[in-house]
Parts: structure tokens; sequence; C-alpha cells
């Protein structure tokens, strides 16, 4: 099966003929896993699953897959929420997929009222997987199918929104053919989901509630310049691989009266 994988051009090939093994509840769906695999198809959604940080997310055919860079954003909103010293704090994820900041911060803070929000059904029904008892999950774009009595209130928005500039498509992995377009592109320089999530974001956020995107560290120094006079404080956690960094903008608080 490894001479299989590599012939068919897998870097790992013995890693990943293990994990099909493990996963595969007998031998005619180990072939079928192992042809699915051969044929190009991502590990995470043959197997159905993909680790982030210390927790196992439910993948399948179709949804984007989880990037193990975004666990800084997990963590960031982690520590702010520990910074904030709220018993129930409001979370959300928008653009979330299969929600794997929301289920990381879950874990995290168990106390932590989470809302995921995203366009595309097949990965809500990922999320609701992912995420514990009592979560909730909104069908649509952007922040805009909220429950209107989070306005306000909301201690954190984290998002992984698509950032990749249209005109990179051409330069995208091979195996990012198996995930839908709408969860990568983000408009002719990327930031298009970005800049209307900041706009919209500050109508949600309480006083002090942070807003949280991971983006390129170009787009970061783009975003910050753009900022408007809502946010109180801005800056930017480069990760470790120098690319990729997480911004985050600090609601102002409001005028009183």
């Amino acid at each position: 099966m490894a001479a299989r994988l590599r012939a068919a051009g897998c870097v790992f090939a013995a890693e990943e003929a293990a994990i099909l093994v493990d996963a595969a509840r007998d031998v005619e769906q180990l072939e079928e896993m192992t042809a699915r695999r051969c044929a190009g198809e991502p590990l995470e959604h043959v197997v159905g699953k993909v680790r982030f940080g210390s927790i196992d997310l439910h993948v399948g055919p179709g949804v984007f897959i989880p990037r193990q860079r975004s666990l800084l954003l997990a963590q960031v909103a982690a520590e702010v929420l520990r910074q904030r010293h709220v018993e129930h704090p409001v979370v959300i994820e928008a653009f979330c997929g299969v929600a794997p900041v929301a289920a990381a911060v879950a874990e995290a803070a168990s106390g932590a009222r989470i809302h995921v929000v995203d366009v595309d059904a097949t990965a809500l029904a990922y999320a609701r997987r992912n995420l514990p008892a009592g979560a909730h999950a909104h069908l649509g774009d952007g922040l805009s199918t909220l429950p209107r009595r989070l306005l306000g209130a909301v201690d954190v928005i984290a998002a992984v929104s698509p950032y990749i500039p249209d005109g990179a498509v051409e330069l995208l992995p091979h195996e990012t053919e198996y995930e839908p377009r709408t969860a990568l592109l983000g408009g002719s320089d990327g930031l298009d989901h970005i800049r209307r999530l900041v706009g919209a974001a500050p109508d949600w956020l309480a006083d002090g509630g942070a807003l949280l995107m991971e983006m390129n560290t170009a787009q970061a120094g783009q975003i910050l310049a753009e900022r408007s006079d809502d946010w109180a404080d801005a800056d930017r956690i480069v990760g470790d691989d120098g690319q990729t960094a997480v911004v985050r903008l600090v609601r102002r608080p409001r005028a009183q009266g």
C-alpha cells in the first residue's frame, strides 16, 4: 500500500498507509480509501477527520480542511477571553467552515456561548458535529444571520475568511481542487470579505470586544492602515511561518448617552 501511495506522489507514503489502515473498518473499505487517496483526494477527506491542536475535527468531501496555521487564531481568541474575565463570553466564528476555531475555543473556555456562521450548508453540518451541545450554527453570509439580540454583546469574533486573491488561483496546490473555491478566494486583492467583516463587526462587539482575523502578513498591514475610528486598539501577531498573521482589532467604547 505504501508503494502504491508513493507511486501516486504521496511524500509520506508509509505514514499515510498506517493512517488508512487505522481508519478502515475492513479490507474492502481500505482498498476504496487507498484508491481515492491515490487519485489525489486529500487524506483528511478520505479518512473523515483532521487533527487540530488537541482535538479531532470531522471533515469530508467538499469542505475546506482546517490548516494548522489557524491554531494561532484559536490561541489568540482564547487569550483575549481570559483577559476579559467574562463568566459566559459570547464567541462568534464567521466564515466558520467546519468550525475549528470555535471548537478549540469551546474546549479552552468551557463557559463560552458559541455561535458560528457560514454560507455552506455542508460545512455547517460538519461544524455541528465538531461543536459542543448548546452551540448555535447559522447559515448565511458574514454576520448577517446572527440573532439581533447579540448586537453589542459579543466578546470575540474570529474568522478565517477567504483571503486568497482571485488571480492566484493557478498557484494553489493540487489538493485545493477538492475544496470549495468560495472558502478560498477573496476578490482581486483577497480582502473583499475581510473588509466587509471589519465594517460590520463594530455593531456586534461589546465595548472592548475583539475582532480577530487570519490573513497574509502583507494584507494585515493594509487592513491596519485602512481601519476606521471604531477601533480603539489594533495590532497583528505573526505566525511561525512568517507568512500568516492574526490581526486584532479592539472595539472602541461607545459614547455614553
